[in-house]
């Protein structure tokens, strides 16, 4: 058994990381922090934990870390990486879900995220935990960096056809679309009931933070220099999301071979599903799971393809994926404590 910690439990993926680790066999919950709920039952915050044997929250400096062998931290973009510094020489393992250790390079990560990243010593140190492509990186690893939930997406949809040589890596788009949960739990007026059912909505238009990241996977995994055209869409659901991406293939390649690549690169995968031929994948499949469903299907226009790819963005694309890469950390079965299949209806 490995001692565990959520930090950032009052969120979201806090919330969906307690749900999985109740669930896992080898993980015990020890600690769990929130700063502004610190000192309340976490059944208060979240009632669907009522009659969970759970700590109240409390803040980070109250968690004795030595008791803790890996944290989960879910904690904001730029808030995370300070927290991590402080813990780093007292834990195990640091399971990151925030973006401040994605990107490599801390100058891209400055111009991306708008502020220098101040623990540049750690990133030479972090694995970027793209489950399916960073298996034997991840044995062992001290610090994991979770990918993004629109990359972890678009990127299991790209990657096969990209290292296959079949698809150019110089015209790919990402139309992509999220339920409101990607956004954070907050209270804004932008994610308000009124304000976003009944309508779709695109933004971060023509510089979504999450695109450096894509090329940067696509070069790590695929071998290949690529500048995604990529647009993300919010939409009236709580979880999901859904990525369509447009492909040229190269000459010489049909959709018969493209989806065959599909077929053979993820057939001893434990999570993504490559679906039957013409069958459209679906955000409602793998809602409240770790699973990730993908169609290739051929394009009325000459030598393209549509890649469709479906998670949940809190499960396979936050909290599910982090605690897969800590059962490749360890060693153990990448299926522990994930097996459960999607919530349908």
């Amino acid at each position: 058994m490995k001692n565990a910690a959520v930090l950032g439990a009052s969120g979201y993926t806090g919330a969906e990381a307690v749900r999985l680790i109740l669930g896992h066999p080898k993980l015990n919950l020890v600690a769990l922090t929130a700063y502004s709920r610190a000192g309340e039952d976490y059944a208060d915050v979240f009632p669907n934990f009522i009659g969970q044997d759970l700590p109240d929250l409390m803040t980070a400096d109250e968690v004795n870390w030595d008791d803790i062998d890996v944290v989960f931290a879910c904690l904001p973009h730029g808030a995370s990486q300070e927290t991590i510094a402080k813990i780093y020489d007292r834990v195990e393992t640091v399971i990151d879900l925030s973006a401040d250790f994605r990107l490599a390079d801390p100058k891209l990560y400055e111009s991306t995220y708008g502020r220098p990243h101040e623990f540049t010593e750690l990133l030479g140190e972090r694995v970027y935990g793209l489950s399916e492509f960073a298996k034997d990186d991840l044995r062992g690893a001290k610090l994991v960096a979770c990918p993004g939930c629109y990359p972890t997406c678009s990127i299991l949809a790209l990657v096969p056809g990209l290292e296959a040589g079949l698809i150019d890596p110089a015209n790919i788009i990402i139309d992509a679309k999220t339920g409101v949960t990607g956004a954070g739990r907050k209270a804004t007026l932008a994610f308000a009931y009124s304000e976003t059912t009944d309508g779709a909505q695109a933004y971060g238009i023509g510089n979504h933070r999450h695109a450096p990241e894509m090329d940067q996977a696509i070069a790590q995994f695929a071998g290949k220099d690529a500048k995604v055209r990529f647009t993300p869409h919010l939409v009236p659901m709580n979880r999901g999301m859904i990525a369509t991406c447009h492909v040229n293939l190269k000459d010489g390649t049909d959709i018969s071979d493209l989806r065959k690549t599909y077929l053979v690169r993820y057939a001893d995968s434990a999570f993504v599903q490559v679906l039957p031929e013409g069958q459209v994948p679906q955000t409602r499949h793998v809602r409240g799971s770790n699973y990730c469903q993908i169609g290739v299907f051929a394009d009325r226009t000459p030598h393209s393809a549509v890649i469709v790819s479906v998670i949940d963005n809190l499960t396979k694309g936050s909290s599910g994926q982090a605690i897969q890469n800590y059962n490749l950390v360890q060693g153990w079965d990448e299926t522990i404590g994930l097996t459960g299949v999607g919530v349908f209806p």
